[in-house]
């Protein structure tokens, strides 16, 4: 083929597929030599293991040459946030606590989705120590570093995830987000990432985080996160809190246009500071929107920052991860996740109460807010990406990483979907993210947006380290 096989979506790759231009197997002895060339110097993979790998390979090319293939996804390489169970390698979510042993045999939902639709197991990929926040290191680990700027963090917790997919290592990732860690990386990155509705994509076993955890896509076009989604939506009996199954079909959504759509567009919901690059970028992506037919108006939603009710209940799902770890345990662990997980243990339970009362208040007020409008249109985050291995900027007022992320954890807290897409660079040559919200259990119109805005403002880039064409 032509066309560099790092840069191809997984649709070109089933159709290569079937046309015989490609087979399975070379398609990833290509991504593990990217990975293998490219990943010293960016750390996003904690576990290859090309034999398991190739071996999937070979499996899908056979019922290539059979045509007898097996869903939406056969041959497919993807890589896996290492919080996902997956039965052949282990699960350690970047922690020397963790029994690898203890882990396999197992299979998560969206690891077993994409196992019924052939995908090929590319590698796990690094994740903070328990996937705390929205930075991706560990003491077990390291830091992952941004493919933009290396000396950059990619954000996180699936930052590998995201600098696999944005340096041309995967084409396909798998990522947890419960308070943008999946937005988060995916902005500094400049990749598509979709945190769905609470409970439309099965997760088990239920994270620590509770309903504030999400799993989700991350790809480089906004087809490939419905295609996804197609397939990780599907049912698994034991996620209890996963939402009815109903009948979906994201693909074929994303061609309808945004004719009639009222949209509100927010700079900065009210209270957040935005660099001028960010506001400029955001500014012009919603002229776009307009162009495309759909009405939009600035509106802000109206609520005060909720930090203080994500903190309570984000830091009281790290102490609820940690519950089990005694004091040896523990002294193993990132000092940072232990400073909260102290802090949070000394919670009362009206204080959680609290942030649960503040947390249906949203809810509510998002509810009723989208009764008027469709979706809300917001920055991705108020800034780009800044030095690795650091919890905030250099300079920042405060110590933790929520501040730096206004505009992703409130729509943890509602629950709602939420896509992240490529605005372009900015001075700096960093990327920067443009976020559509939408009603919970209105995922198609969130994908459906984002493709229509990507038709006409595509990106397609890979920064210069990747090598791809």
């Amino acid at each position: 083929m032509s066309e560099d096989i790092r840069a191809l979506s997984a649709r070109a790759l089933r159709q290569a597929y079937q046309s015989r231009a490609l087979s399975p197997v070379e398609v990833s002895e290509t991504l593990l030599d990217q990975i293998e060339r490219q990943d010293p110097a960016l750390n996003a993979w904690c576990l290859i293991d090309r034999e398991t790998t190739l071996a999937s390979a070979r499996e899908a090319e056979q019922r290539y040459l059979r045509d007898n293939t097996q869903g939406l996804l056969d041959g497919v390489p993807v890589a896996i946030k290492d919080v996902f169970l997956t039965p052949m390698w282990p699960t350690l979510k970047g922690s020397r606590t963790v029994d690898p042993a203890k882990t396999l045999g197992k299979r998560a939902p969206a690891v077993a989705s994409l196992e019924r639709h052939g995908y090929v197991p590319l590698g796990k990929t690094t994740t903070p120590e328990f996937g705390w926040k929205g930075v991706t290191d560990s003491p077990m680990c390291g830091a992952t570093n941004n493919p933009w700027d290396p000396a950059k963090t990619a954000g996180g917790s699936s930052g590998g995830s995201a600098a696999a997919v944005a340096a041309g290592m995967a084409p396909l990732a798998l990522g947890t987000d419960a308070g943008g860690s999946i937005r988060i990386p995916a902005a500094f990155c400049g990749i598509v990432g979709h945190k769905p509705t609470f409970g439309e994509v099965p997760h088990w076993p239920a994270s620590p985080f509770g309903t504030l955890a999400h799993a989700g896509p991350m790809t480089r076009t906004v087809e490939d996160c419905a295609l996804m989604m197609q397939v990780l939506s599907e049912a698994d009996p034991r996620d209890a809190q996963a939402a009815p199954r109903r009948p979906q079909n994201y693909l074929a959504a994303l061609d309808q246009d945004l004719k009639g759509l009222r949209i509100a567009y927010s700079r900065n919901l009210g209270y957040v500071d935005v660099a001028a690059d960010i506001e400029r970028a955001c500014d012009e992506a919603v002229a776009v929107l307009r162009e495309l037919g759909a009405e939009v108006v600035e509106a802000d939603p109206g609520f005060r920052s909720p930090l203080a009710a994500f903190g309570h209940l984000f830091y009281g799902g790290a102490a609820n991860a940690c519950r089990e770890l005694g004091t040896r345990q523990r002294s193993l662990m990132d000092p940072a996740l232990m400073e909260v997980v102290n802090k949070a243990e000394r919670l009362s339970m009206l204080d959680y109460l609290g942030a649960v009362n503040e947390r249906l208040a949203l809810s509510e007020r998002m509810a009723l807010f989208h009764e008027k409008y469709d979706l809300l249109v917001t920055p991705t985050l108020p800034i780009t990406a800044f030095d690795t291995a650091r919890e905030v900027p250099a300079d920042w007022p405060s110590t933790r990483w929520p501040t730096w992320t206004p505009f992703t954890y409130p729509f943890n807290l509602t629950g709602q979907p939420a896509l992240s897409l490529p605005l372009g660079l900015d001075r700096a040559g960093l990327p920067m993210g443009l976020q559509i919200v939408g009603r919970r259990f209105d995922d198609a119109l969130v994908l459906r947006a984002g493709h229509q805005f990507e038709q006409q403002r595509p990106w397609r880039r890979f920064p210069p380290l990747a090598g791809v064409d």
